[in-house]
């Protein structure tokens, strides 16, 4: 047989999925590992959708999904960051923020255009970047600057074939957040090489010490912005996978025709329930929010206490203690915390090598189970 494509054949699968598939074997396990909210569907939103299905909705949308649906998410900008999108020409739905992300790099790269990418990232960044081609340039952020990406290290990475900047805050998996000074100045320096920016602003809603600062609505920034969102975080609606995109109508033009070619379009029921969230969800998102704020504090102070450095992260779900003074690396830290104490957590540094020494805690699970896990972590510290 042939080989198979060199490009994707390189790419090494998740550093996550050995660990998964350690727990498919044991019982009684706590996991901190995946990032799903463990709240269901709030009712209203899955009552909308039985509701189309007993209507019989069940056909084709628009490839750029329903009008309606893109007329409440350009009424959702406008009215919590001021960025103005167009629902007819600048929007398009998609099957999850996932595809978004890969269709917006197959809109922007050719062969071998860079792609700066700050790290540690959520696990597909850089393989989609791959898979279109380019080539991923990763710009370190550290434990002591809150994991906060520093624009002159982003400066110093720019070549001539650099194509595009991606953001992602708050982040996955370290929770950091950037203020509106840090952001203008990655824009600045997007503008200056006429770079585009792609911005996962997927955790937005889930933004505790201060209002979320979207990148589209900076000054110089829309014009250049790929916008990616969606309702798996902030309406606890991961299974329903449907995401969006906000962009120039020449951008949304070309990531429509690949959608068009390979999805046709996302599910109606799913872009029906979205609309009902973002027309009567928002109470429900914020007493989910409230909720993992409380969580967040409760852990973030648990680990602290027995022994783990962790500063409070500024949003997402996520705790990112350092381990460093165990000795032991990420990898030797979470296999025998899975093994001996039943605690699923995941090696920092499978999100890039400036995670080495940290761990990757999902705080998004009930209270009882994050204080049982941070009693078994004190177990575990104990017997090193």
């Amino acid at each position: 047989m042939k080989p198979l494509s060199q490009a994707v054949s390189a790419v090494p699968a998740s550093g996550i999925r050995r660990f998964f598939d350690l727990v498919a074997e044991m019982d009684d396990v706590i996991s901190l590992g995946v990032g799903e909210p463990d709240f269901v569907t709030p009712w209203r939103v899955r009552e909308a959708a039985i509701y189309s299905l007993e209507q019989g909705r069940t056909t084709y949308t628009s490839n750029y999904g329903l009008l309606e649906l893109r007329q409440e998410i350009a009424r959702m900008h406008r009215e919590r960051s001021g960025a103005s999108y167009d629902p007819a020409t600048e929007i398009l739905v998609t099957v999850g923020v996932s595809e978004a992300l890969d269709t917006a790099f197959r809109a922007l790269l050719d062969q071998g255009d860079e792609v700066i990418v700050p790290e540690p990232c959520y696990v597909s960044y850089i393989p989609c970047v791959a898979f279109a081609g380019g080539v991923p340039v990763s710009v370190p952020s550290r434990a002591e600057n809150g994991f906060r990406v520093d624009p002159d290290e982003v400066r110093a990475r720019i070549t001539s074939r650099t194509k595009a900047i991606l953001l992602s805050y708050p982040s996955n998996p370290t929770g950091a957040v950037m203020d509106r000074e840090g952001l203008q100045a990655l824009v600045d320096i997007a503008t200056e090489h006429d770079l585009y920016l792609v911005s996962d602003e997927i955790y937005d809603r889930l933004s505790y010490d201060a209002p979320h600062v979207s990148v589209a609505s900076l000054p110089g920034a829309q014009e250049r912005t790929i916008l990616l969102n969606g309702f798996s975080k902030a309406y606890a609606m991961t299974g329903w996978r449907i995401g969006y995109a906000c962009a120039p109508a020449s951008v949304i033009e070309v990531m429509m025709k690949i959608h068009q070619y390979t999805m046709l379009c996302a599910p109606i029921t799913a872009q029906l329930g979205a609309i009902e969230a973002l027309r009567h969800g928002d109470a429900d998102a914020q007493a989910m929010t409230e909720d993992y704020d409380n969580r967040r504090r409760l852990f973030v102070t648990g680990l602290n206490e027995v022994g783990l450095d962790c500063p409070l992260p500024g949003g997402a779900f996520y705790a990112y203690p350092s381990i460093k003074p165990t000795g032991l690396s990420a990898e030797a830290f979470a296999e025998r915390l899975l093994k001996e104490e039943r605690v699923l957590v995941v090696p920092g540094d499978v999100f890039g090598p400036s995670g080495a020494g940290h761990i990757r805690c999902c705080y998004a699970t009930a209270t009882n189970k994050l204080t049982e896990a941070l009693q078994r972590l004190e177990q575990f510290l104990q017997r090193l």
